[in-house]
């Protein structure tokens, strides 16, 4: 049985506004929606970083280029390519939109959006554990994105992309303005069921 609903393709392929857009579709046919997209930012026409930013708007750093981020000051370094993490306020930012999702009741079905559940998020375990704990649980259905495997397999998007309760959709340049509806449509299907197991 279906109960969350992955995205994933290259990236700047348009996962994160695909998201965004059925977000829209889903607040304005009255379901509740929570957790976060991530961002690139730029500056002066070149990206420096990502941010984590929530549904209602809340924005933290993710990750910056190292000349902006400056030194760790003897803090463990975490770095994918040029990209400094800010793990304390990635979790800062993300870890209580889980814990207050979890605590949520079953009565009213939400949308929990995990974009991304990429190489700079990994570096949390605690992250790791609140997706498992979210995909487990009864409370919401997660509207998630995943990158493409490349290199060496990273371990929880592998169990996401072979869980048997996600519906998994590839997003390319040339099928992502016509799979805005089939995302929808999935998303409809698993708020359908009851949220007991």
């Amino acid at each position: 049985m279906l109960k969350h609903v992955f995205l994933t393709g290259p990236p700047g392929v348009g996962k994160t506004t695909l998201v965004q857009k059925a977000c829209d579709a889903l607040v304005s046919s009255g379901v509740g929606v929570e957790g976060f997209y991530t961002e690139e930012v730029r500056e002066g026409g070149r990206r420096v970083g990502f941010d984590v930013v929530t549904v209602t708007g809340e924005r933290g750093h993710l990750s910056r280029i190292r000349d902006i981020a400056g030194a760790s000051h003897g803090r463990r370094e975490y770095t994918v390519g040029q990209y400094v993490v800010d793990l304390p306020s990635f979790e800062n930012l993300a870890l209580p939109l889980f814990r207050k999702v979890g605590a949520a009741d079953g009565g009213s079905r939400k949308v929990f959006v995990i974009d991304e559940i990429g190489k700079m998020e990994l570096f949390s375990q605690s992250f790791i554990r609140a997706v498992r704990q979210t995909l487990d649980s009864s409370s919401c259905t997660v509207l998630g994105t995943i990158p493409i495997p490349k290199g060496k397999p990273l371990g929880l998007v592998e169990e996401v992309r072979s869980r048997r309760d996600v519906k998994l959709f590839t997003v390319s340049k040339e099928n992502r303005n016509a799979i805005l509806q089939d995302i929808i449509s999935a998303l409809h299907e698993c708020l359908k069921h009851p949220t007991s197991h």
